[in-house]
């Protein structure tokens, strides 16, 4: 997620009311992987990429960097590759999901307070008048995502957003959320790690909410998930069984600074590539392209509003609040040789269901 530009929080905030403090003021207006059978049999493993400079970046700093006569080899426990999710693997606009699954507990916690019904930010959330949620304060929202996603069981936080993620569908293309991944980057995903690469994700958004379908939707084992992190604590039902209790506490922010900062206390190595598509994501491929050897640096421009979105500002596009692309992220990624992906000219189709 990419950190807005709006009413920052102190320290002692955020210590308060925990996860996903960089989705807050956000608010705007998987299937399965399979290559297609002519694919396989060509032996394309990008499939869905157009012939161009991004496609070939991919495919050559994956060759060189196995090939064990090459100069730029990396060794196999060396091979890591870092992705954001948000606008990276999946759909992020016009909200995002994890923030739309916070707006849709709240009826489910007003029933079961019925006190905060007449309370703001319940009132307004309850209308369901998006123009009067967008006009909510980072404190008001803070208060949304604290009830939704603290004060209860691991094991209950769980269920509830396994609940949702299997029956909650976007308003634009009627999909599951975990539909909306795209299936380039899934590609990707599969050709790194049949090349030996191991893939995690570095995202801002919540940890624990990641974790729930990375695995089946991306491949990736939760193990291998990195996100704003939350703190726990543990205790014991009435019966003696521990448990772990979601609490309202900020452990890691991993957003901008806090992606390498995250890397290092979760995954331990630096990567040779890492996939982002906004200012969120800066200080990650700042710091893959930072070490010696070959290192991959890669940016999504959403630039393509018929089959997805358009959202910058970079390069003329609307600026948007959500998965913020600057001008002058833009120019140090040309400057220092990133990859910017063009969603529009690079990519064949988006999604795994289109025809």
């Amino acid at each position: 997620m990419n950190k807005s530009s709006g009413t920052e929080l102190s320290r002692r905030q955020l210590l308060q009311t925990g996860l996903v403090a960089t989705a807050a003021t956000l608010i705007a207006g998987g299937a399965e992987f399979a290559f297609p059978p002519q694919a396989r049999a060509l032996g394309d493993s990008l499939p869905s990429w157009n012939d161009g400079p991004a496609k070939k970046a991919i495919l050559d700093f994956i060759h060189t960097t196995t090939d064990k006569s090459s100069s730029k080899f990396v060794p196999p426990e060396q091979r890591i590759a870092t992705f954001d999710q948000d606008g990276t693997l999946w759909v992020e606009h016009p909200m995002y999901s994890q923030v739309v699954y916070c707006f849709d507990r709240v009826p489910a916690v007003v029933k079961a307070k019925p006190e905060l019904a007449n309370v703001e930010p319940f009132k307004t959330v309850m209308t369901g008048d998006r123009e009067a949620i967008a006009k909510l304060s980072t404190e008001q929202l803070m208060k949304i995502l604290a009830v939704t996603l603290t004060g209860m069981s691991v094991d209950t936080f769980e269920a509830q957003a396994n609940q949702w993620l299997g029956s909650a569908r976007d308003p634009r293309w009627k999909k599951l959320y975990t539909e909306l991944t795209y299936q380039p980057m899934l590609e990707v995903l599969k050709h790194m790690r049949d090349s030996g690469y191991k893939t995690y994700i570095v995202t801002g958004g919540g940890q624990d909410f990641v974790r729930m379908y990375a695995e089946r939707v991306y491949g990736i084992p939760p193990e291998q998930v990195v996100g704003t992190a939350g703190g726990t604590s543990f205790g014991y039902d009435k019966s003696g069984k521990p448990f772990l209790t979601k609490d309202p506490k900020l452990l890691l922010n991993d957003n901008n600074a806090g992606k390498p900062e995250g890397i290092h206390m979760m995954i331990g190595r630096q990567p040779y590539a890492a996939f982002g598509n906004s200012t969120g994501d800066r200080q990650m491929l700042e710091y893959t392209k930072a070490g010696s050897g070959e290192r991959l640096a890669m940016l999504l421009l959403h630039d393509d509003a018929q089959r997805e979105y358009a959202y910058g500002p970079a390069q003329g596009l609307p600026d948007s609040k959500v998965g913020t692309f600057t001008q002058a992220l833009y120019d140090e990624a040309k400057s220092k040789g990133w990859i910017v992906i063009s969603m529009k000219s690079d990519w064949k189709r988006i999604f795994a269901f289109e025809q």
